[in-house]
């Protein structure tokens, strides 16, 4: 049995695995990568970024980034077949999966194309269908296996019924879908089919879209998907899914029947560590499937916290965020632990941004209003909105907004410190970054303030927010 010796062997390139190999590989670390699929780039490159092509194909033939110049008519959608609207999405998909395989050539990181086990502790066995096993030896370990759509008992395996995996195979373009699950995914992808024509029912088992978003962002996605013609279900729960030859019925806990030609699961996701023979490593898993790690990423015990000894986890495999921005930074982060390669990198980013490519996209950072509420924390909002904005004037997205939250202070002359950022409308997950880097440096009201913004840019929003929220604090003070 022939071993070939590692300083580390990632399992998985998603985000987390290619940023880990790539990490350890740049401080000169001999890698290994094993990936169970032909191409690499994991589910980012199959679905994330795919499904983000899809999105800003949807909006450009659908003619909703001309909705406010008058007498041009951009639509495409009377004449676009689906080869039209999934091109650019093969095409991106082609290309993400092109830049993993050539970071990876470019690191000197060698790929064994199969399914990844644990023999033991150290040991990787590389198994594939036309080939003798491989097995490869690491010190240290990167389990960035990801996730997988998780399928309801209650749903049939039947070729009307889609998941996030799979939509992106769909032949033709269904007159009506129900989409059930409100999180992230059933969101994006009711507002992009919404955007190509199609009537789409969302269902959610809560009482509003998306509850971690600060509820003014919640809220006006709710009425902007509304508006879309999305037929927003809120809350129910499904009772039975039958599949018929010509479509699908849904029977609803309120008694309501839905028919429509195709379903969309967005029911959240599990793990993929059936396959990893975990035991042989001594690994258990914590609740819900996922890995559990510690502060340093290193794999433990559910219960004892115990440490695996050279086996790290990053990304969807350990659970929420479940982000591929969060997933990079964990694994790069690994690494340094791993290989004590400090200080280059001393921690994970202490505050993450989220961004959902909804329609309007939405984005936000640091703490919510309701956050602030439950933590008894006195704070200050400030808001401008696109409509006052030259830029966003001249975009036409006219119900966007960008919210600060700043801790409130009793002193008109002192600065406010910054607390949380939140934006709806266009460019939003670009336009955060700005309240991000203010939130990393721990800024005030100040920065914004004696900062100049170029003209015109949404951007110039954080300036008139921040003047904003003085005038609410000033309002206080003369009140009180």
């Amino acid at each position: 049995m022939s071993t070939h010796r590692y300083d580390l062997i990632v399992i998985g390139s998603g985000p987390a695995g290619e940023k880990g190999a790539a990490q350890a590989a740049y401080f000169g670390k001999k890698v290994a990568m094993v990936e169970r699929d032909y191409y690499l780039g994991g589910a980012a490159a199959s679905t994330t970024i795919p499904s983000k092509a899809l999105r800003e194909t949807a909006l450009a033939l659908s003619g909703i980034r001309s909705r406010r110049l008058y007498g041009v008519d951009l639509s495409l959608r009377r004449q676009a077949t689906i080869q039209d609207f999934l091109h650019h999405e093969e095409v991106m998909k082609d290309t993400e999966r092109r830049r993993v395989a050539d970071n990876m050539l470019r690191h000197n990181v060698d790929i064994f194309r199969g399914i990844g086990s644990f023999k033991d502790q150290h040991t990787v066995k590389v198994t594939s269908r036309d080939r003798k096993p491989k097995f490869l030896e690491g010190d240290v370990i990167l389990i960035a296996t990801g996730s997988s759509p998780r399928w309801p008992d209650n749903f049939p395996r039947d070729h009307h019924i889609y998941d996030s995996d799979t939509i992106l195979r769909i032949k033709d373009l269904p007159t009506n879908m129900i989409i059930v699950g409100g999180g992230v995914v059933g969101c994006e992808y009711s507002c992009v089919f919404a955007a190509l024509g199609i009537e789409v029912f969302l269902l959610q088992s809560q009482d509003i879209l998306l509850p971690f978003l600060d509820r003014d962002i919640s809220l006006t996605l709710q009425k902007s998907m509304s508006r879309m013609g999305i037929a927003l279900k809120m809350p129910v729960t499904v009772r039975r899914c039958t599949a018929r030859t010509k479509g699908v019925i849904i029977e609803l806990d309120s008694d309501e029947v839905i028919k429509a030609d195709t379903v969309m699961l967005a029911t959240g996701r599990t793990s993929n560590t059936t396959e990893l023979n975990l035991e042989h490593a001594g690994i258990t898993l914590g609740r819900h499937g996922f890995l559990v790690v510690n502060v340093n990423y290193q794999v433990v015990h559910p219960e004892t916290h115990e440490p695996v000894l050279g086996i790290y986890a990053a990304g969807d495999v350990i659970g929420p965020p479940a982000l591929a921005s969060t997933s990079m930074e964990q694994a790069r982060f690994a690494i340094i632990k791993a290989f004590d390669l400090e200080p280059y990198k001393k921690h994970v980013a202490p505050v993450l941004p989220y961004g959902i490519y909804t329609i309007p996209e939405c984005s936000g950072v640091g703490k919510t209003e309701e956050q602030c509420v439950s933590k008894g924390i006195d704070y200050v909002v400030g808001k401008a909105s696109y409509n006052q904005n030259a830029r966003g004037m001249i975009t036409g997205d006219h119900d966007g907004f960008l919210k600060l939250l700043f801790k409130f202070n009793e002193d008109p002359r002192s600065p406010m410190k910054l607390l949380g950022v939140h934006v709806i409308g266009e460019t939003a997950t670009e336009l955060i970054h700005t309240g991000l880097s203010a939130l990393m440096m721990g800024a005030s009201s100040d920065l914004f303030i004696n900062t100049c913004f170029n003209y015109p840019t949404l951007t110039e929003l954080y300036k008139y927010a921040t003047y904003d929220a003085m005038g609410r604090r000033a309002k206080r003070l003369n009140s009180d």
